[in-house]
């Protein structure tokens, strides 16, 4: 997918101007984010087919089973654990944050009290009101212990003003939070279940989404029924009620054929992260549809900047220059991917061109300069192996990385790539729970892997100060900037300050981005299905079981 121009400039402006615009608006991760492309007639995510009443249940394979339904309990939200919840605000297909489980919101002057009035009868799915008093509760218990509370800033309170309307006061303006409001992240919790479970409310989450949770069985799969007593707020699906179908399943299958194997006898109807290595078999299968967005984020070669090893920046730039993104997109991924050097996508508004035209020419691919830098460091080639030595120890660096065929193919590439330079890459393999469970915690010395988000703030979750990335990289001078920017309203200074920010990343190389993927998801047997334009995220409420 390639996001056209205008959308992007229209979303960029929306996304930034949000907290000074005075509006009282009426009408998701994965995680400005995508645009759908038009490559061909057996692709399709934009097209509303009149919904009929089909009933049965519709199975989806996923690659990735989230660690937990409870959203203020991870870092990882995708389809498979957020359609039980509804947000109080979402993006429109033009990437203009409207009302959803909230009537109208309406921002001050200031920036420093955002209103929101619900909508009248609508309820959780154990049937509990939903009130402002109960938003407040999961309000309280996101701020006080979800370790993405960093995602509401300096939120002092939440005001209730009367079963319907509620306030929330920030100690100064925080631009990004309208955006961060349409994720399940920030999205309501059932205060009768946390009542009654506290931690352990994913084993029995209940909030105001489309879905409700049905059973978990670790490893295997996640049920969810249709919620009945459904009221969808966006305007951008024919069917205001429950969905059209009783039941989805989530079937967790990380090898590629098996999945494949699966969708194609027809015992799946969504396949989600088609493997590049299948797309064109797909394309040409008659009862096959294809829907295409463009990542709102990349996949980058992350370094632990707390080992030694990598808080020499010549170690980091010359791994940097031993790169070839050009082979990783054409044979890992099979032209379903672009290749990045900036720390931005074009996806996500404050992606700069001048930033990246900059990353591009420091580190396009240079074995000469990266060895160059490797013996300015004091690597020296000692041996016959070709692996550069210092103090009579080898550059030796084990990069974590997932069982997803395709990431271990892109990780067998890199480590051709960098010993070219005399550096030796050794792959460990590790569940992907581990990895989101460990990396946070500096237990590894490389990886492989990828983020996601809707706005540039998300440079302050990765180098910010205090919080827990993946990268482990901390500087004074780019926290400064970011966190100036999360206050900023003014849409060209914001601009500006994250143009300044990733200049910052990219000479000091924390990491090395690698490409921003094509998502592409296969159906079949269902009508009316959508992949949300901005989001990623599948909208269910049109979707009819054949």
């Amino acid at each position: 997918m390639v996001m056209k121009k205008t959308g992007f400039i229209k979303m960029f402006l929306l996304s930034l101007f949000v907290l000074v615009v005075l509006s009282a608006c009426s009408g998701n991760s994965k995680d400005a984010q995508t645009q759908p492309t038009d490559q061909g007639k057996k692709e399709t995510n934009t097209t509303v087919e009149t919904p009929k009443q089909g009933g049965g249940t519709i199975t989806v394979t996923s690659v990735r089973e989230p660690d937990t339904v409870d959203v203020q309990r991870t870092t990882w939200v995708d389809d498979a654990n957020n359609h039980l919840y509804e947000p109080l605000v979402r993006f429109d297909f033009d990437g203009k944050v409207v009302p959803a489980l909230a009537e109208s919101f309406e921002v001050s002057p200031d920036g420093l009290v955002i209103t929101f009035t619900l909508r009248e009868g609508t309820t959780y799915h154990t049937g509990t009101p939903v009130t402002a008093e109960g938003i407040k509760k999961s309000f309280q218990r996101f701020m006080d212990s979800a370790p993405t509370s960093y995602m509401v800033g300096p939120l002092e309170e939440v005001v209730v003003v009367s079963d319907l309307k509620f306030e929330l006061h920030f100690r100064e303006a925080f631009a990004p939070f309208l955006s961060n409001a349409t994720t399940a992240y920030l999205a309501p919790l059932d205060p009768s279940v946390i009542d009654e479970l506290g931690d352990d409310f994913g084993t029995k989450a209940s909030a105001a989404g489309i879905l409700k949770l049905a059973e978990i069985s670790r490893g295997s799969f996640v049920k969810y029924d249709t919620f009945s007593d459904f009221q969808l707020g966006q305007g951008y699906s024919q069917n205001k009620g429950a969905a059209n179908f009783d039941s989805v399943v989530f079937r967790f299958i990380s090898d590629d054929d098996t999945r494949i194997l699966e969708f194609k006898r027809g015992n799946s109807q969504i396949m989600l992260s088609v493997p590049p290595n299948y797309i064109s078999e797909l394309e040409n299968d008659p009862q096959v549809e294809l829907a295409r967005t463009l990542a709102n984020g990349h996949t980058y070669l992350g370094m632990n900047n707390k080992k030694p090893v990598f808080q020499d920046l010549r170690v980091r730039q010359a791994i940097a220059l031993a790169v070839d993104r050009a082979p990783i997109v054409d044979y890992a991924l099979e032209g379903a991917a672009q290749a990045l050097f900036g720390p931005l996508p074009p996806t996500i508004p404050g992606y700069s061109q001048k930033v990246e035209d900059q990353a591009a020419q420091m580190y396009g691919r240079n074995i000469e300069k990266a060895r160059q830098l490797l013996a300015e460091a004091g690597y020296e080639q000692t041996n016959n192996n070709g692996i550069v030595m210092k103090d009579g120890k080898p550059l030796s660096i084990e990069l974590w990385v997932t069982s997803e065929p395709t990431m271990q193919r892109i990780a067998q590439l890199l480590q051709n790539q960098l010993a070219e330079a005399g550096i030796e890459m050794r792959i460990s393999v590790q569940e992907d729970a581990t990895i989101r469970a460990q990396s946070p915690e500096g237990a590894h010395e490389m990886l492989l892997w990828t983020y996601g988000w809707y706005d540039a703030d998300i440079l302050h979750s990765l180098f910010g100060r205090g919080i827990s990335t993946r990268v482990h990289y901390q500087n004074d001078a780019l926290i400064e900037i970011l966190e100036k920017a999360r206050v900023e309203v003014d849409p060209n200074v914001r601009m500006k300050m994250y143009e300044d920010a990733q200049m910052i990343i990219v000479e000091e190389s924390p990491w090395v981005p690698l490409f921003v993927r094509q998502n592409v998801v296969a159906y079949r047997d269902i009508e009316g299905f959508q992949v949300h334009p901005i989001t990623g995220s599948i909208i269910w409420s049109d979707i009819t079981k054949k």
